[in-house]
């Protein structure tokens, strides 16, 4: 235990330049089972790390994060290991990469049933499917920790403090907040770098971004999706083929059919699939009003516009990221969108049920926009009345 209780010590004393995320303000830490899921490399681990500096003492040791990858756990349960910590004066576990431990959802429920003075929280994965795990559903509060907004990475680049504001609070008050940001940065100077290398912290390394995101996508597929779910490795290269395909045609109506021959699955493989690669944050799929999986999406979007570079070989279009962009942010935000009646165009419904019409925009037209349409238009730094700048969707969360 000494020796756990050493690396802890180490790992959360070298945690130095940690951005704060706005995740840690949101949680309830009073729970006893908490879960944290956040596609690989959105700093799950950093995050455990940053909570264990911020709120608890090294020298009381009544604090442990450990990684379920550790080779101990092959001859430990998690269960003699938490009882051991809670006699030994220990309160909370933080546990990395649960799902790499057998039967780890079953052993959770054990602790929290027989330690009810440990708190245990976990990190795992987004295709873990918390919501339908029958031992965890009803006693786990879940949490997801998301790739930086255009927020974080403008405070990150440039030492700000700017602050999210929720959906309605933009429609209403877009040009008065647009003007105290526009005061001390202008956005658009920033928006393109990010776009391209924003999205994922893992940019603020010393390594190539490009190469490191190709190698992030490639674990998703081959340990989160194929090893979660339960895939046999010889369909690997069918997913990897089926996510290259789709990353050429994003945004566009996935022809099933075409796929299903082209990647040599049958249709409903590639509808799962879909529903995969969408669970591991890779891509977004949209949706008429009232349909949903496992119906065929109407348009497939890449999850966030970082993952149109290095997959798409071709120049990436404006109008693609734009709309990428926008569906990544509202997305987070938990808005429900769905297709509009047009190209170009979403329906947003917000937390309150409240229905919004958006058209995304390069630049402001010349012609009259309709007053039942809300416009989030790319190339402008501040709008007025329905026309809001685009990159204020980056203040979401």
């Amino acid at each position: 235990m000494e020796a756990f209780f050493r690396t802890h010590r180490y790992l959360v004393e070298h945690l130095d330049g940690v951005i704060p995320r706005q995740l840690i303000k949101q949680i309830d830490w009073t729970q006893s089972l908490i879960g944290i899921k956040g596609t690989r490399g959105v700093g799950k681990t950093t995050f455990l790390l940053q909570y264990a500096k911020e709120f608890f003492d090294l020298e009381k040791k009544d604090c442990l994060y450990m990684n379920m990858n550790q080779f101990y756990f092959t001859v430990r349960t998690i269960t003699s290991f938490a009882q051991e910590f809670v006699e030994m004066g220990g309160r909370t576990l933080l546990l990395d990469q649960v799902y790499k431990y057998p039967n780890w959802s079953k052993e959770l429920r054990e602790c929290h049933e027989k330690f009810p003075q440990l708190k245990i929280v976990f990190a795992g994965s987004t295709v873990m499917k918390l919501d339908e795990d029958e031992e965890l559903s009803s006693i786990v509060s879940v949490y997801n920790l998301r790739g930086f907004s255009f927020r974080e990475f403008l405070n990150i680049q440039l030492g700000e403090r700017f602050k999210p504001y929720s959906l309605k609070e933009i429609i209403a008050n877009h040009e008065k907040i647009a003007e105290d940001i526009c005061s001390k940065v202008r956005p658009l100077d920033h928006f393109w770098a990010y776009l391209h290398h924003g999205y994922y912290p893992f940019y603020l390394e010393k390594r190539n971004f490009s190469e490191n995101l190709l190698k992030t996508v490639n674990m998703m597929l081959e340990v989160d999706v194929l090893s979660i779910r339960q895939i046999e490795q010889t369909y690997l290269p069918k997913l990897r083929k089926l996510l290259y395909l789709l990353s050429h045609t994003s945004p566009g109506k996935p022809n099933i059919s075409q796929l299903s021959v082209d990647c040599e699955i049958s249709r409903a493989t590639v509808t799962n699939y879909l529903e995969y690669l969408k669970s591991a944050r890779l891509i977004n799929m949209l949706y008429k009003e009232g349909e949903e999986y496992p119906k065929k999406p109407d348009l497939v979007y890449m999850h966030n516009t970082n993952l149109m570079f290095p997959l798409n070989s071709e120049p990436v279009e404006d109008q693609a990221l734009r709309e990428t962009f926008f569906y990544n942010q509202l997305h987070h935000s938990d808005s429900k969108l769905n297709k509009g009646p047009k190209v170009g165009m979403f329906i947003v419904t917000d937390n309150n049920r409240v229905k919004y019409k958006f058209k995304i925009e390069g630049q402001k037209g010349r012609g009259k926009h309709k007053s039942d349409l809300l416009y989030a238009v790319g190339n402008m730094d501040k709008g007025e009345k329905n026309v809001i700048p685009l990159w204020l969707f980056g203040f979401l969360y």
